[in-house]
Formats: C-alpha cells, sequence, structure tokens
C-alpha cells in the first residue's frame, strides 16, 4: 500500500514552514471537533503529522508512537485521516466485531495502477462486486482439491532448489539463500498461475523489487491532491508506469498463450489463467483488468510473501543453533532415508509448524495489513472514528504486545507448542493473514509452501554461517515494503546430510 517513507526531501520542510505560520496566526480557541478522536501526536496545519512518523519503516514508526499516545492513535496524513490499531483487544473490534463497517479500501496511486483500477479482490471497494469475485476466487483457486491439484509442482520446484544447492554444497560457495527463495517463491507462483516458469529470472526479481519500492512509496498527490504535479516532476508518475507496463507486458504475452493453447484444446492441468479465460469465455462477468488484476494478487502476493518468510525463519534459526537442530531433527526422524519431505509428511512435523508461526509473529508476511476505510461512523475504544478514516492494524506491533506475550522480543517457537494460537485469525494476537471479510484467501497455499520448503531445507543440508562469522553478524535490519523483507541477503553454506538416500 503506497505507505509514507521518504516524503520528497524539498517539499516536506516547505509544507513545514508554512504549518509553523499558520499555526502562529491562529487564535487561542477551543477545539471544534464534532466526535471525540483517539489521541495522538500534535498535528501542524497543512502537513498534520507527516513530521511525526520518525525515520524508521513505517510499522515501526507507528508502533512508537503507539508506546507513547496508546493502542489506538489518531493521525492526520496531509489531508487523510488516520487510525491505527497496535492491540489484539482493538484488533477484533476493527477485524471482527466492526468489519462490516470498515471493510473497504482507500484509494491510492500505485495500488490502484497495479492494481488495474482496483480490479482485484485484495483492493476493490467492498460490494457486490467484490463479494462475487471473492467467492470465485475462493472456490477456483484456494479450495483444498485445486490446491492439492498444484502438489507436484511445489515438490518439483522444491527439488530442483535443493539440487541447486547441492552444487554450491559441493563446492564449497556461499548459498545466497535470499536470492535462491525468491526465484523458487517465483517458479511455483508462476507455474501455478501461468503454467510455466517466465523466463529472465533475474529481470523478473528486479521488476518485483521495484514493484515493492514504488508500492510503499510516497506519492504527494495521495495526501495533497492538489499537488499531484510534483509526482510528475520528480519521476514518480514515469517510474510508476515503467513498472507497471512491464508488468503488463509479461501478463498480455501469457494470455495470448493461454488463448492460442485453448484454441488448440491442447490437454493438460488447468492453471489459474485458464480457469479465469475459461470462465470469461462462458459468459462470466470477468473484464481482462480483473484477469490481470488477480494475477497481481497471486504473482506479487504469493511470490514475497512465502519467500520472505522462510528466509526469516532461516535467519532466526542461524542464530539458534539448538532450535535449528531440534527442528532437523524432528524432520529427519519423520522422513528417515527416503530422500526428501513430502506433503504427506508435514502433518506429522509440529515443531516445524511452531517455528514458522514464531516467524510469523515476529516478521509478519504484511506488517502493516492493507489499510482498510471506514464507511460509517463506528466507535473504537471509547472514541468516535468519522467516515472515510483509514485504519492501519499493525500486526509487527501485536505480535510484540508484552501484554499478549511472554518476553515478546525473544524467538521461542515453544510458546506455540501447546496450540494456544492458531493461523486462522480468531486469536486476535496472531494475525498474520488478517480476519474477517478481507482475511487473506490465500492463507492455506502459503503455508502449505512455506512449510514444505523450509522443511527440506532443513532436511537436506546442515546450515552454518560463512568462515568468521558468528550468529551476532546476522542482521535482522528490515527493508521498507508491504512485505517486510531482510534489508541484507541472507547467506549461508549447506552441507549435505548425509542420512538421506541420493
Amino acid at each position: 500500500m503506497a505507505l509514507l517513507l521518504s516524503p520528497f526531501p524539498f517539499l516536506l520542510p516547505v509544507l513545514a514552514l508554512l504549518s509553523a505560520l499558520l499555526l502562529a496566526g491562529r487564535k487561542a480557541r477551543g477545539s471544534t471537533a464534532a466526535w471525540k478522536l483517539p489521541p495522538g501526536p500534535a498535528k501542524l496545519p497543512l502537513i498534520g503529522n507527516l513530521h511525526s512518523l520518525g525515520s524508521k519503516v513505517l510499522h515501526q514508526s507507528l508502533w512508537e508512537l503507539s508506546k507513547k499516545h496508546g493502542p489506538l492513535v489518531h493521525l492526520k496524513l496531509g489531508r487523510v485521516p488516520v487510525v491505527v490499531v497496535s492491540s489484539p483487544e482493538l484488533a477484533k473490534e476493527v477485524l471482527k466485531t466492526h468489519d462490516h463497517e470498515c471493510c473497504t479500501r482507500p484509494s491510492h496511486i500505485s495500488t490502484d495502477k497495479f492494481s488495474y483500477g482496483r480490479s482485484d479482490i485484495a483492493l476493490m471497494p467492498y460490494g457486490d462486486r467484490w463479494r462475487q469475485l471473492r467467492k470465485f476466487c475462493t472456490v477456483e483457486f484456494f479450495s483444498a482439491k485445486k490446491i492439492n491439484s498444484f502438489k507436484g509442482v511445489r515438490e518439483q520446484e522444491t527439488e530442483r532448489t535443493v539440487k541447486l544447492i547441492c552444487f554450491h554444497a559441493r563446492q564449497s560457495l556461499v548459498v545466497n539463500l535470499s536470492e535462491l527463495l525468491l526465484s523458487l517463491s517465483c517458479n511455483i507462483t508462476c507455474r501455478t498461475a501461468f503454467g510455466s516458469r517466465i523466463d529472465g529470472g533475474g529481470d523478473i526479481h528486479d521488476i518485483l523489487r521495484e514493484a515493492q519500492a514504488l508500492l510503499t512509496a510516497f506519492f504527494v498527490s495521495d495526501y495533497f491532491p492538489l499537488l499531484g504535479w510534483v509526482d510528475a516532476l520528480r519521476g514518480m508518475k514515469a517510474r510508476l508506469n515503467r513498472i507497471f507496463l512491464k508488468f503488463d507486458g509479461i501478463y498480455q504475452r501469457v494470455i495470448d498463450d493461454h488463448i492460442d493453447r485453448m484454441k488448440q484444446q491442447r490437454n493438460g492441468d488447468e492453471d489459474i489463467l485458464e480457469a479465469l479465460l475459461r470462465m470469461q469465455k462462458a459468459g462470466e462477468d470477468i473484464t481482462e483488468d480483473n484477469i490481470k488484476g488477480l494475477l497481481t494478487n497471486i504473482f506479487i502476493g504469493g511470490t514475497d510473501t512465502s519467500s520472505a518468510t522462510v528466509v526469516w525463519a532461516m535467519a532466526e534459526l542461524i542464530r539458534q543453533p539448538e532450535m535449528m537442530k531440534r527442528t532437523q531433527d524432528e524432520v529427519r526422524g519423520c522422513v528417515g532415508s527416503k530422500g526428501k519431505v513430502e506433503e504427506s509428511d508435514l502433518h506429522q512435523l509440529h515443531y516445524l509448524k511452531c517455528v514458522i508461526k514464531e516467524t510469523m509473529r515476529l516478521h509478519p508476511p504484511a506488517p502493516l495489513m492493507l489499510p482498510r476505510e471506514t464507511m460509517r461512523t463506528i466507535e473504537l475504544n471509547g472514541c468516535i472514528i468519522p467516515p472515510k478514516t483509514m485504519i492501519y492494524v499493525n500486526a509487527w506491533a501485536i505480535g510484540r504486545d508484552p501484554n499478549s506475550w511472554e518476553r515478546p522480543d525473544i524467538f521461542n517457537p515453544e510458546r506455540f507448542m501447546h496450540g494456544s494460537s492458531d493461523t486462522k485469525g480468531q486469536d486476535f494476537k496472531f494475525i498474520p493473514f488478517g480476519e474477517g471479510r478481507r482475511i487473506c484467501p490465500g492463507k492455506n497455499l502459503g503455508m502449505l509452501v512455506v512449510e514444505i520448503v523450509l522443511a527440506n531445507l532443513l532436511y537436506s543440508f546442515n546450515w552454518h554461517l560463512p568462515l568468521g562469522l558468528t550468529k551476532e553478524d546476522v542482521d535482522m535490519e528490515e527493508a521498507p515494503g508491504i512485505t517486510v523483507h531482510r534489508k541484507s541477503a541472507l547467506c549461508l553454506m549447506a552441507t549435505e546430510y548425509e542420512g538421506k538416500e541420493e
């Protein structure tokens, strides 16, 4: 989502100066607000709280504000009123109690562009059209039967990656897990969505990274509508259009190829794009923008979140050798010498699942859930939230809430051993995939990919840091983005596990 991270460096000081002058000229008077708003930092005219966000990645800056002002914080970002929720209790109020009143999405320049005018299910405004498309996607893409039909794709691509790591291990080469796992996740997503890998893997990765940067970039016109010319002046609109056209070119090529294949009535398993084109041909109300918007949901969402979660899990485990060994012992004890972990083994890997949940607690796939927007007035924590207010639920902060978690900054998979929290969104202190009407429809598929990939990495290899590095040298700093990746690539050494069959 178009989050504020690094505002235009010349514009903000000018606006701040104007704000100070306006503030100085105001006569002392009482508030004219017609409602009781949540607490928050002092606001300046024009810029509101842009100056309050600090230099950290946004979810961390908002967490710092919540520690000062409480779990419900009101901000004004330019002309946009924003409420930030940072506790499980208030998350439940937003995502369950008031779900129906605040389940639509706000509009932003970059997300509107990549979603083809909000024609997808992630960003489409709430209404009958969204419900229809959501139901269609749930049945056609994310049913248990459909997910199982692509099991071969997941296992083949995972096995291919294991072989690549074997090559590195035999040559005593450093394994760039960040790059390798992004490629693996991209291949799984592309084969599931398009039926084949997309040529030019490195270029695809660059496009994905640039898209992430743009989705979290500061567009002046999002918060100051009359200053849209500034975005054009600083090259942001041209940059956005350039990357969008690259995505659109990829989609158009695979759509044209699928249409040709369908005309020739070639046999084979039906991928997601084929299902969309089939339904469109059958007269369903699915436009080309719907198709491309949904492909963006799957491509960006599916590729980014899975790879980031596995990388964070490996980063945490490499810093905790005893936890790494315990997880490997469980996986290897279950699988034995058969050579690989299969999806039928996963239900036995209880500690592995706890490792993944603990990773998602500390490093949720979307640290700030895609923002919602109130459609009517609601009450939260005794405060009145007007319509057209943007709401951020800070899952990153909730995962570190000391009232919900003992020693929240410590990586400890044991806290999940007794099933105290799951990923279904019912326990609001742990909501990696959201909850309510806007819960991530691909959560089961996403968890499956993370589990099968991580299990095979831990089964097939013993992992250690490159020579001369210690666990204290592992940089855990986050990069900005809708999905939070590590700022630096995770590079490890691997040696093959001798207990598996060749």
